[in-house]
């Protein structure tokens, strides 16, 4: 049975992990140790996400008077400090590894560990975060807390599609960090939270936007079936850098999708 300081640890672990916060350092886990402590602390991503959303909305709030475009860019600023771009680095290493990669297992997973960025890893992060962007400040500029709200729950979804990820599909490689979370991630648990997520996520969207916000989390769905199946089809699984593309794919679009459903006729 897991006790409570092992959940207070596995809380800091996920939180050190995702995000730059000073949060107290629960300690390095014993060898024997990291691949049970991972697991858990997989349990806590999309409460970590709670906490970054929440944050985001509170500044949002907090900028509500100032120029939309000046808002908009501290938010955005804000988001990638706290995440230290952890997520952006793997966006931009599966950019060049697929297009790099030219359908090689071998050369794709080669490229991905190479630290450095080519061009189209660069690409690939300026329009994300351009899409960011817009997408913020389409939301500040439409002056409702409903459309605001969108920035609290976004990162807990975002964070339920890594659970989702290594609920369902195979590690690319036989071992590794990712491997071990994989192996210890308390399943059960795991489905639950994923499932809650994605219920809250659906309430709070037909909140904001009426029937037609479902279609945020069903987005999110087609962005993770999608992305899976290309991680399958190259790799043969997951890794680190595809587990932080599809939360970034998942921010960015359904950020964008949120600012432009007022603006869809059904």
């Amino acid at each position: 049975m897991i006790n409570a300081v092992a959940l207070w640890r596995a809380l800091l672990f996920a939180g050190r992990f995702l995000t730059r916060w000073p949060l107290p350092n629960p300690g390095m886990p014993t060898a024997a140790e990291l691949g049970p402590e991972m697991g858990r602390a997989a349990l806590f991503y999309p409460l970590i996400g709670l906490l970054l959303g929440a944050a985001l909305a509170g500044l949002a709030l907090l900028l509500k008077d100032a120029p939309t475009l000046a808002a908009a860019a501290v938010l955005l600023i804000f988001w990638v400090w706290s995440t230290g771009a952890l997520h952006l680095d793997g966006l931009a290493d599966c950019a060049d590894a697929w297009v790099g990669g030219l359908g090689s297992r071998a050369r794709t997973l080669e490229i991905l560990k190479d630290p450095r960025t080519g061009a189209m890893g660069v690409v690939t992060l300026v329009l994300a975060l351009l899409g960011k962007f817009a997408g913020t400040a389409a939301l500040l500029e439409a002056a409702r807390i409903g459309p605001v709200l969108v920035l609290a729950w976004l990162p807990v979804l975002a964070r339920a599609q890594l659970l989702l990820l290594a609920l369902t599909t195979p590690y690319a490689r036989a071992d590794g960090m990712g491997a071990a979370m994989r192996s210890h991630l308390p399943r059960t648990a795991a489905w639950l939270i994923v499932v809650i997520s994605w219920c809250v996520a659906a309430l709070l969207a037909v909140i904001a936007f009426g029937p037609r916000g479902l279609a945020l989390p069903l987005l999110a769905l087609v962005v993770f079936w999608i992305w899976r199946r290309s991680l399958l089809h190259r790799l043969g699984g997951y890794t680190g850098d595809g587990a932080g593309a599809l939360l970034e794919l998942t921010e960015t679009l359904l950020l964008l999708t949120a600012a432009l459903l007022p603006a869809v006729a059904f």
